[in-house]
């Protein structure tokens, strides 16, 4: 059986019990225990089940867009909003910068700036500020993720690290005044949670649909936020909650410009 066609049985299998031991998949699909356990960790990287002592349980939070999706998705806002992000990077500073649609956008709006120290775990973005010879860019090393093209796991997070940068500008799944800013997938969230404790000033990129939500995985608390950068007006509700719960400062994007309407 291959490995595509194991995982279908395991998600399947779930569906229908709920809760299964790693001894009963091995059972079921007449593999080890071994195999099993390795592919539980691979759906779990991929959110489809949680992994819990001794087998796993199928996921109940709704599954995220795939990062196909969230390009499209609010794709004028996340570019006003990576316009404002980009003020807040002055010559001479580092900063890191985190993989997302979002801070895809970022990138593209630090095409044409120099003398900035960039810190990536972002394939796309390496790959996409590297032609500017103006611009120091880092890819920090580990292990490729297959839904992202970006890097993840205790190597990334080591080199992480190593430094203390000005600026970790990240873009989660959601922000809640109670809850914190969040991410889906456990990995993603390690990688974003190192680059905020090792900068000195913390910005949180998130266009109104991600305001009020809550995810799988804490990256931080709501106090910790520096700076949110968002294209919600400064008299959205969501927006007040925040800054009750502790965000220092709201930086609004300018509204995105219409689309041209069609003759």
């Amino acid at each position: 059986m291959w490995a595509h066609e194991r995982h279908s049985r395991i998600v399947a299998l779930l569906n229908e019990r709920q809760r299964l031991t790693t001894e009963t998949f091995s059972a079921e699909l007449g593999v080890s225990k071994e195999t099993i356990r390795r592919d539980l960790i691979e759906l779990e990287l991929s959110g489809k089940l949680s992994r819990v002592h001794g087998g796993a349980i199928p996921q109940s939070v709704p599954v995220e867009p795939s990062y196909g999706e969230r390009e499209v998705l609010h794709r004028l806002e996340k570019h006003a909003i990576a316009r404002a992000a980009a003020t807040l990077i002055e010559a001479g500073m580092s900063c890191f910068i985190d993989a997302g649609s979002t801070t895809q956008a970022l990138a593209q709006a630090l095409l044409a700036r120099q003398d900035i120290q960039i810190i990536t775990n972002s394939v796309r973005i390496a790959s996409d500020l590297a032609g500017n010879a103006r611009l120091d860019v880092v890819l920090l090393g580990g292990r490729i993720a297959q839904e992202l093209p970006a890097t993840y796991g205790d190597q990334t997070v080591a080199e992480i690290g190593r430094y203390h940068l000005d600026l970790a500008i990240v873009s989660p799944v959601g922000i809640d005044a109670r809850a914190g800013a969040m991410d889906y997938l456990w990995h993603e969230a390690a990688v974003a949670r190192a680059m905020l404790e090792h900068a000195r000033r913390r910005v949180v990129l998130a266009d109104r649909s991600k305001l009020g939500r809550t995810s799988r995985m804490q990256i931080c608390a709501t106090s910790a936020v520096d700076v949110l950068v968002t294209d919600a007006p400064g008299g959205d509700k969501s927006v007040r909650q925040l800054q009750a719960g502790g965000v220092k400062d709201v930086l609004h994007a300018e509204p995105p410009a219409a689309a041209p309407a069609r003759p």
